[in-house]
């Protein structure tokens, strides 16, 4: 009895000191996690990065960490780890393989949030879509149309080609072309345009515009006018500008050219045989 004492005695001194190792190893490690998700977490929010990516990276860290814990301890106690990291190591292989496109668009949106392309209310240009930003989520960013329809692009998508963010620098610069005819005087088309456009508030002083013969083209002279104008007064400007110019052409006597073809037709008077 007192020999099987010995031999409890000793399974306990060997393995207990072990058993003890791995209980701190779980205890420390699973604090140190949670410490390092709340600096990850704290740091991220800092940087007013989406709290969706703030939460989602957090408990992403935190189970990494908490992996590597337990497989210390499981180490601690003699147990071989080698196998079961092979496992794991597989078993995350196949899961990335099989989730490689949405893996793809959580790295193209994490990337997105922080570097901010774009934020909500932008309009842009992107994913082979133009609209409104509404939503930028993990995986898709959400746009509305300018006719009011929700285009769901996959971010990696929208990262995978060029971005145009017309609301980035506040103005954006209408173009439009006006034509006239060759026998209409171009100072007075000139000076007409000029006048549409002054009397519009919405057109910035600053840069200025620029009014300019930019084509003598088949049928017509073409002017190219070019307004400056805040990004959320483009469409109305545009439009109204194009009226406004119409109705000022009719009322000063300009012409607007349109393509025309002249038919000339010969009769022929058949000889005599």
């Amino acid at each position: 009895m007192s020999q099987v004492l010995e031999t409890v005695w000793e399974l306990v001194v060997i393995y207990g000191l072990k058993v003890l190792a791995a209980i701190v190893i779980l205890i420390v490690g699973r604090w140190v996690s949670m410490a390092v998700r709340k600096l990850v977490r704290r740091l991220m929010a800092r940087a007013e990065i989406d709290e969706t990516i703030v939460s989602f990276v957090g408990n992403l860290v935190y189970v990494a960490l908490l992996a590597f814990v337990v497989i210390a301890a499981l180490s601690q106690l003699g147990i071989q780890t080698t196998s079961f990291i092979a496992i794991l190591g597989a078993a995350g292989l196949a899961v990335g393989l099989a989730l490689q496109g949405s893996l793809a668009n959580f790295a193209a949106g994490f990337l997105m949030i922080i570097f901010r392309p774009f934020r909500v209310g932008d309009y842009i240009e992107g994913g082979g879509v133009a609209g409104t930003v509404e939503e930028i989520q993990i995986f898709t960013t959400t746009l509305k149309t300018p006719d009011n329809k929700t285009v769901i692009v996959p971010n990696a998508k929208m990262t995978g080609d060029n971005i145009v963010n017309w609301s980035t620098k506040g103005t954006r610069r209408v173009d439009m072309v006006f034509g006239i005819g060759y026998g209409d005087d171009i100072d007075k088309a000139r000076q007409t345009i000029t006048a549409v456009l002054a009397e519009d508030d919405r057109i910035l002083k600053e840069p200025a515009m620029l009014i300019a013969v930019v084509e003598l083209g088949d049928s017509s002279v073409n002017f190219v006018v070019r307004p400056w104008v805040k990004a959320e007064h483009y469409w109305g400007v545009f439009f109204d500008t194009t009226e406004k110019v119409k109705k000022a052409f009719d009322a000063n006597g300009i012409s607007i050219p349109f393509p025309q073809r002249d038919v000339h037709l010969y009769q022929h008077t058949p000889s005599d045989v």
